[in-house]
């Protein structure tokens, strides 16, 4: 019988084990894509959604709602990438992303709108109008037909 060496709880190699999982998960972690942040708001007649895509075209942006859920996911291309430079920092985010977040309220989805602006992506989801209870009289009829 061979014996096993206890290492311990190591809550990074779990991690990594997770990530393997994964394979979406997997692409995020090495630099090749991003998860975009989000500024959700409410108007009166809706929910917004705006999130900075700077450098996207938004042609490669695909903006979707089902079932209450908001997904934006495309891809930033670096069209000239240079090798041969010798960078001290890069920051640049290029690559696939992915966002998912639910709606707060009901909205129409079929309705969506999404905007493109100054490397800004703005989606605004009008809402379901809320239907209030009818109130209904009740008539009380008795067993022989006569009310």
């Amino acid at each position: 019988m061979s014996i096993i060496r206890y290492q311990g709880f190591d809550p990074f190699r779990e991690m990594e084990e997770i990530m393997k999982a994964f394979p979406m998960m997997n692409a995020f972690s090495n630099q090749k894509g991003f998860v975009p942040a989000m500024d959700m708001y409410e108007t009166k007649e809706a929910v917004v959604v705006e999130t900075t895509l700077a450098g996207v075209n938004p042609i490669d942006v695909e903006v979707t709602v089902e079932k209450g859920v908001l997904t934006v996911q495309g891809e930033s291309k670096k069209e000239h990438e240079v090798d041969d430079k010798n960078y001290y920092r890069k920051e640049t985010r290029s690559g696939s992303f992915f966002r998912q977040v639910a709606l707060p309220v009901p909205v129409k989805e079929d309705a969506v709108k999404a905007e493109f602006e100054d490397g800004v992506l703005k989606v605004t989801c009008p809402k379901i109008e809320v239907v209030k209870a009818k109130k209904v009289n009740v008539q009380i009829v008795k067993k022989n037909g006569k009310k």
